[in-house]
């Protein structure tokens, strides 16, 4: 092969550190976005002053998982990273499977940022006179996130990477003023810590609910592998990245979710939130309005001023990091011999040009289907679509660690602890997430039948048919993928190099 064919099939080396990746994973995790969305839910409808515990635990299950995934990027380093690890161990057909699944997470998640991006944006714009459809916002977004993650990926983690300090400078400005305060109450750690509190109510329950919102908080961590072939030395720099970005992320959700316990008072988590997320008659129509409160009382009307459009600029941020998630996967796929060819290639940046246009085409015809048939963009293109993603990643996860424990069990390259111990527990953790995010998926996707209450205890499991189809979608996915990758004649060399060698 010739030096040009090389570079073109190649993304381009050296271009991100530690904290370049890092940039790109946290914001993909947009913080800011589940500490106003998410978090208020979680405490709600789930654990109430125990939900930053729930985070905390998910945390630890996630580092967890990262040792044997930080093993498994010693031996691969490619841009669809989950789909070479799951192949490693698995075989092949059921890593292309996985790369199908791992598609659907990181197309949904980013279908679903605009969603809530559009909405959230035509309402803060609303607010300074500048009225606009939610559509519109999304096209303006799409532009600039296409036009980013067509150039040299060094300069998307300068944005991210701006965008990044501002949000989490925001939270813990606010968390640490509420600590130094101590609300109402004072700190009371066992209320949110101890064990006997975090699983109150069950998995079938309270702590369920907190658990599988708490697990779709942290969808995009695991992106970090993904640009392993980027990277200034991958195999010291992905797994060093990995821990760094759980650990803030872990770090983040659990002092900041703490605080804003402290500054409610432990005991009166259900009442603040209801008043402040849109009262008695409509609790968490308005989540964001917790922290907002909180803020106002603690630091000052500026900083949820302030908040409000940082939350915007978080979800910009979260769309191009699953533009360049997704566009690594489909160029993996292309060099691979699944996709076409023409997405194994890069354009003169070094960037993967046809699955950035790919991933930027499919959302914009899926916003226009939206716009359409007058959709909201946050009630069932952002909650239909996260949904999906949660249950997307977490299979993948799954497999990841299903096959990190075969490859090890043939090969060396890991002690008993990386090889067998971690990842069979990691499994075993995030099947139990897997379980609770299907068995709520009708409260996390608005998808529960007319006349069901999803926040009761005896709602699991009971969905529209709708909320059936997107449940199953991964899993539909996954037979696809592998059925796909049994039956295709056309699979070149390379697919053979980024699973097997």
């Amino acid at each position: 092969m010739s030096d040009s064919a090389q570079t073109d099939t190649s993304l381009a080396k050296g271009k991100l550190g530690v904290l370049g990746i890092v940039f790109f994973v946290v914001a993909a995790a947009a913080p800011l976005v589940g500490m106003t969305g998410a978090v208020p839910v979680a405490m709600l409808a789930g654990n109430l002053a125990a939900a930053p515990g729930a985070y905390l635990a998910v945390g630890i299950t996630l580092l967890i998982f990262s040792v044997g995934f930080s093993t498994m990027s010693n031996q691969v380093t490619n841009a669809g990273a989950f789909f070479a690890y799951v192949g490693r161990g698995l075989g092949k057909h059921a890593g292309v499977g996985s790369a199908f699944v791992s598609i659907v997470g990181y197309v949904t998640i980013q279908l679903a940022i605009y969603g809530f991006f559009g909405g959230l944006a035509a309402g803060q714009f609303a607010s300074i006179g500048v009225n606009l459809p939610w559509y519109v916002w999304c096209a303006i977004a799409w532009i600039l996130v296409t036009g980013l993650s067509l150039l040299s990926v060094d300069v998307g983690a300068k944005v991210l990477g701006t965008l990044m300090i501002l949000e989490l400078l925001s939270l813990l400005i606010t968390g640490i003023a509420i600590l130094a305060n101590g609300g109402p109450e004072g700190l009371n750690f066992g209320a949110s810590f101890s064990l006997q509190n975090i699983f109150v109510g069950g998995f079938g329950g309270g702590a369920g609910i907190a658990i599988a919102f708490a697990f779709a908080s942290f969808i995009g961590f695991e992106a970090t592998a993904i640009y392993g072939e980027e990277s200034k030395d991958p195999k010291r720099t992905v797994p060093r990245a990995t821990y760094l970005a759980i650990g803030i992320i872990t770090a983040l959700f659990a002092l900041v979710s703490f605080a804003m316990v402290t500054g409610m008072g432990s005991s009166k988590v259900a009442d603040y939130v209801v008043a402040n997320s849109g009262g008695p008659d409509a609790a968490l129509s308005n989540p964001a309005g917790v922290l907002f409160a909180l803020a106002d009382q603690y630091v000052g009307t500026w900083m949820s001023q302030v908040m409000s459009w940082l939350v915007v600029s978080s979800l910009f941020a979260g769309l191009l990091a699953f533009q360049n998630a997704s566009s690594r996967y489909f160029f993996a796929m292309g060099r691979g011999g699944v996709l076409p060819a023409v997405f194994g290639k890069v354009n003169g940046r070094g960037a993967p040009q046809a699955g950035a246009l790919l991933t930027s085409v499919i959302a914009a015809l899926v916003i226009i289907v939206f716009a359409v048939a007058n959709l909201d963009p946050v009630l069932n293109l952002f909650f239909w679509m996260s949904a999906v993603t949660a249950i997307a990643i977490i299979l993948v996860e799954i497999l990841v660690s299903i096959a990190v424990v075969v490859y090890f069990m043939k090969n060396a390259g890991a002690n008993v602890w990386q090889g067998k111990v971690a990842p069979i527990v990691a499994a075993l953790g995030l099947a139990v997430g897997e379980y609770l995010l299907m068995s709520r998926f009708n409260l996390l996707a608005g998808t529960a039948p007319a006349g069901v209450d999803p926040g009761a205890p005896d709602s699991a499991w009971l969905l529209s048919p709708l909320g059936w189809v997107l449940v199953l979608a991964p899993f539909a996915a996954l037979v696809l993928g592998y059925l796909l990758s049994v039956f295709q004649k056309n699979q070149n060399d390379q697919m053979a190099k980024d699973i097997l060698s």
